[in-house]
C-alpha cells in the first residue's frame, strides 16, 4: 500500500515525472510482498524486515532511478553480480547495486514485466 508519508513528500517535490514515478511505486509495492515504503535518504526508500532493498531517487528532476542494493551498511562483495541474466535496464555499481534510470512514463511501461522480475529475485538474492 502507498505510504501516505511518501505521497506528501512527493507532492512538495512537484516532479515532472511524477506520473513515471508513481506507477514505479505501484510496480515495486505489488511486486515485493512484504516491502515497507517509506523516506530515507531524501527519497523514496523501500525495505523488506527492516533491510533497505530498493531506492527511488528522485533528484536530479529530468529522471527517476531505482537504486538496488542492499542496505546502508558495507558488506562484503559477493564475487558475482547477484542478479544472472539478461538486464539490459541495469546500470551495475558493484557487485550488489545496480540502477535503473527512467526518463518517462513511457519508459516505465515499457520495461514493467522485467522490472517486476528484477524486483522479486533481487529481495531474493539481497537476503542471502
Amino acid at each position: 500500500m502507498l505510504n501516505p508519508e511518501v505521497t506528501a513528500f512527493l507532492d512538495e517535490l512537484n516532479h515532472p515525472l511524477r506520473p513515471a514515478i508513481d506507477r514505479l511505486r505501484e510496480i515495486i509495492l505489488s511486486t515485493g510482498a512484504g516491502l515497507e515504503e517509506g523516506i530515507k535518504w531524501n527519497s523514496p526508500n523501500y525495505s523488506l524486515n527492516d533491510e533497505d532493498r530498493i531506492t527511488l531517487r528522485v533528484h536530479p528532476p529530468k529522471q527517476a532511478q531505482l537504486v538496488f542494493h542492499r542496505g546502508a551498511k558495507v558488506k562484503e562483495q559477493p564475487k558475482e553480480r547477484l542478479l544472472q541474466g539478461p538486464y539490459p535496464i541495469l546500470a551495475w555499481k558493484g557487485n550488489d547495486r545496480a540502477i535503473a534510470t527512467f526518463r518517462s512514463l513511457e519508459e516505465v511501461q515499457q520495461n514493467s514485466d522485467v522490472l517486476k522480475d528484477i524486483i522479486a529475485k533481487w529481495l531474493e538474492a539481497a537476503a542471502e
